[in-house]
């Protein structure tokens, strides 16, 4: 049968609309895939930094923007599980043990300054080949995103500061180091991870199961005699020490978010108003009746202030006292 030039442009219309269709049934299909394929936890992952294996945890979605998330002294990756399953759709995100921390090698040297951490990150970030950084520490960790963002505007698109600022002074590094020695004086261990879950409960009041229980079991580890003891480096505290970081704080360029604990004193008054005239634009919000850590105590409303900063828009009035 001759084919009319009526009927063959007929003909190619109803094939170019099959192919149209099939090309949208297949990306579909592979977006559905994706988003299926995000690990429920963190997979576990190790790279080598300075000489030292550290360990992560990636929660997929590596074509997103990288959200590097740093814990505080003392702690591990898991430390963020909560967090990293509510913005691992949006993120690609890398939690990370920090040198002599959880699964990470401890330094030989006991080189545990902020600016030690810092040169990890550092090399991290340099072999994963990750930019547009989001960033969020607690504590500690707090203080290394600080440093990472005034050292590489170029890297760090934004960062959350989570209950600490740029000083760490005598009594709060005294503190710790006192409580090493007494914890190593009284070879402080327990016969099981639930005998830990349930002194960490009662220290913790209002923290969710949940969240403790996957601090604990991957905080501890089971030493030979059959007792369970945190998993760090006793020598922390060496790197534990007074600190001031004012100068790296000056380089600051991108968003920025302070998000204090209402209950907690780390970072004084006079301390927010510095911040306040030194990192351009910052926010300073204040989580009422919670301490060092308002993810902990007050998950929602502590992701809802990160939602916002997230999505760029600033609060109606960020809070710079308590």
């Amino acid at each position: 049968m001759q084919l009319t030039r009526k009927h063959l442009f007929g003909v190619m219309a109803d094939a170019a609309t099959v192919m149209v269709a099939t090309a949208a049934v297949a990306w579909i299909g592979a977006a559905s895939a994706s988003a299926q394929a995000l690990p429920a936890e963190g997979v576990d992952k190790f790279i080598t930094v300075n000489g030292l294996k550290l360990h992560y945890l990636d929660w997929g979605n590596e074509a997103k923007p990288p959200f590097i998330m740093l814990h505080g002294i003392s702690r591990t990756a898991h430390t963020f599980d909560h967090v990293a399953r509510r913005y691992q759709k949006d993120y690609h995100v890398l939690a990370i043990d920090m040198r002599g921390h959880g699964d990470s090698e401890w330094d030989p040297a006991a080189q545990y300054l902020v600016e030690d951490y810092v040169k990890d990150i550092e090399a991290f970030v340099q072999q994963l080949k990750l930019k547009n950084l989001v960033m969020m520490g607690n504590s500690t960790g707090g203080r290394v995103v600080q440093v990472m963002a005034g050292l590489h505007p170029e890297l760090v698109s934004r960062i959350i500061v989570e209950d600490v600022g740029p000083e760490r002074p005598a009594s709060i590094a005294n503190g710790f180091a006192q409580r090493v020695q007494q914890e190593r004086a009284e070879d402080t261990s327990w016969t099981s991870e639930d005998e830990l879950f349930a002194l960490t409960k009662k220290q913790n009041a209002g923290v969710s199961d949940a969240i403790l229980r996957s601090y604990v079991k991957s905080a501890v580890k089971r030493r030979a005699d059959g007792r369970y003891v945190w998993k760090r480096d006793p020598q922390l505290s060496k790197g534990f020490v007074v600190t001031e970081l004012w100068r790296y704080i000056d380089k600051i360029k991108c968003p920025t978010i302070y998000i204090l604990g209402g209950k907690s004193t780390i970072v004084p008054v006079e301390t927010q108003e510095r911040l306040k005239k030194t990192i351009p634009g910052v926010e300073i919000v204040t989580v009422p009746d919670v301490g060092h850590y308002p993810d902990w105590e007050k998950p929602a409303e502590t992701f809802a202030i990160m939602d916002r900063f997230l999505a760029g828009r600033r609060g109606s009035a960020p809070s710079g006292g308590r």
